[in-house]
C-alpha cells in the first residue's frame, strides 16, 4: 500500500485510510474501484462503481494481480531469508508483496515516464499527461478526476508542451502506436518473451523498462531491473558494493524470487527498518504469514 500511495497519479489514484481508490478503463466499461485490506478478514474488500458489469470478473483478476494475491509468502520467504543480506528486511515485513497492475499500457508508459527521474517527478509528469489527454470523469470522486489516457489518444497527440524531454516523446508515441495499431499486448497472458523483445525494439526502452514491465504488468516473479539507482541506492544503505555487477551476482541467491528481492531493498530504502552491516543469519525458517 505504501508503494502504491507513494506513486499514484493526481485525478486518476489515491490512497486514503489504508483504501487503495482509482479510475478504471475497461474493454466494455469504465469506472471507479476501491480496494481495502480487511485485516481482521485475511482479505481484501473490492468496492466497484462500473456503468456495467461486463467486465467484471476480468476486473476482479487485475485487482488480484494488483495486490498479488496469488503469491506465496511462506515459499518465497523459505528462499530470501537464506541471503544473509535479505534476511533482516523479509523478517521485518513479512508477506511483502510486489503490486501489479490493473492496465499494462498504463504501467508501460508509466514506466518509460519514470526513467531517470525522481518518484515525485514521475507523477507530476504523469498528471501534466493524464490532464491532458485523460477522459474527465462527469463528476469528480474526492480527488478522481479523469481516467488515464488510451492508446490512441497519446498515438494521436505530439505530446509537446508536457514537459518531457524529445526522447520519451518518441518512446511514449511509438509504445501507443505498437497498441493501438498493431496490437502489441502488455498482459499475463501473452507470451512474456515475445512481448519483451517487441518492446526493446522500441526507440527509448531498454533493459530497466523491460525488467519492471515484466515485474508489474507481466507477472514474471523473477523479474530484477539491476541497473535501477534505487536498488543501488539500497545496497549502498546496507553497506553493501553497489556496481552493479555485485548487485546482479547477489540476487542470484533469490532466484526464482527476485522481483520480491527488490520489493524488499525498495521498501527498507523507503522506510528504513534495517540499516547497514546487518549480522550474518544461518538459514531461517519461513515466517508464519497469511495468504
Amino acid at each position: 500500500m505504501a508503494f502504491l500511495r507513494r506513486r499514484a497519479i493526481p485525478g486518476v489514484e489515491e490512497v486514503v485510510n489504508g483504501c487503495y481508490r482509482r479510475t478504471v478503463l475497461l474493454p466494455g466499461s469504465k469506472g471507479i474501484i476501491e480496494l481495502e485490506p480487511m485485516e481482521q478478514a485475511n482479505s481484501v474488500q473490492l468496492r466497484v462503481q462500473l456503468n456495467d458489469l461486463c467486465d467484471l470478473s476480468t476486473l476482479v483478476q487485475r485487482c488480484r494481480y494488483l495486490f498479488d494475491l496469488d503469491a506465496v509468502p511462506e515459499a518465497i520467504a523459505g528462499v530470501l531469508v537464506t541471503d544473509p543480506l535479505l534476511a533482516p528486511l523479509v523478517m521485518a515485513r513479512p508477506g511483502l508483496r510486489v503490486p501489479g497492475t490493473v492496465d499494462g499500457f498504463e504501467l508501460t508508459i508509466r514506466a518509460i515516464i519514470g526513467q531517470q527521474v525522481s518518484i515525485a517527478g514521475a507523477r507530476t509528469l504523469a498528471a501534466r499527461l493524464v490532464t491532458a489527454l485523460g477522459e474527465p470523469l462527469k463528476q469528480p470522486y474526492s480527488t478522481l478526476t479523469h481516467f488515464f489516457p488510451t492508446a490512441y489518444a497519446i498515438a494521436q497527440s505530439d505530446l509537446h508542451g508536457l514537459g518531457l524531454i524529445r526522447s520519451r516523446v518518441t518512446a511514449l508515441q511509438s509504445l501507443a502506436q505498437s497498441v493501438a495499431g498493431e496490437g502489441l499486448a502488455l498482459d499475463r497472458d501473452t507470451d512474456q518473451e515475445q512481448t519483451i523483445t517487441r518492446l526493446l525494439q522500441i526507440p527509448g526502452i531498454g533493459q530497466w523498462t523491460t525488467s519492471y514491465v515484466a515485474m508489474r504488468a507481466l507477472g514474471d516473479p523473477d523479474a530484477f531491473p539491476a541497473t535501477d539507482l534505487g536498488l543501488r541506492r539500497a545496497f549502498e544503505q546496507l553497506g553493501q558494493p553497489s556496481n552493479t555487477i555485485n548487485i546482479e551476482k547477489h540476487a542470484e541467491l533469490w532466484r526464482p524470487w527476485r522481483a520480491y528481492g527488490a520489493h524488499h531493498l525498495w521498501a527498507n530504502l523507503a522506510a528504513p527498518l534495517i540499516l547497514a552491516n546487518p549480522p550474518d543469519h544461518p538459514y531461517i525458517s519461513s515466517p508464519s504469514v497469511s495468504t
